[in-house]
């Protein structure tokens, strides 16, 4: 990836983050963090990496509030940037953050379970 694409990313999850924080106002969309931003090399597309938390309809909601803001997040993209091609935007849900958690659990399972019993 490009230097300007890997900095372009960088400034995309900060402000999205910030969007999604104090403006969208989509009811929704619940705890939503944004992990990651991949921006092509053209900088004409960018993935935008989503963690939710909450239960599976949760997060179905909130990637639908999401996918129905993406024309809004765009637009205002371009204009805090000051981009005069704003990449077009793709909402993707990221489980690696739950992934961790469950694999967390599950050694602290094997742990406990093969703790020596104490006399």
């Amino acid at each position: 990836m490009s230097h300007r694409a890997v900095r372009l990313g960088e400034e995309m999850k900060k402000e999205i983050a910030q969007m999604l924080r104090d403006e969208l106002k989509d009811p929704r969309i619940g705890f939503v963090t944004v992990t990651k931003v991949d921006v092509a090399n053209d900088l004409g597309h960018a993935k935008v990496f989503v963690s939710i938390l909450g239960s599976e309809e949760e997060k179905r909601q909130s990637m639908q509030a999401l996918i129905k803001a993406t024309g809004f997040v765009r637009s205002e993209i371009a204009r805090r940037i000051r981009l005069r091609y704003a990449p077009e935007i793709v909402f993707k849900l990221d489980e690696s953050i739950e992934q961790g958690v469950r694999i967390a659990s599950l050694l602290e399972q094997v742990k406990v379970k093969n703790k020596p019993e104490e006399s």
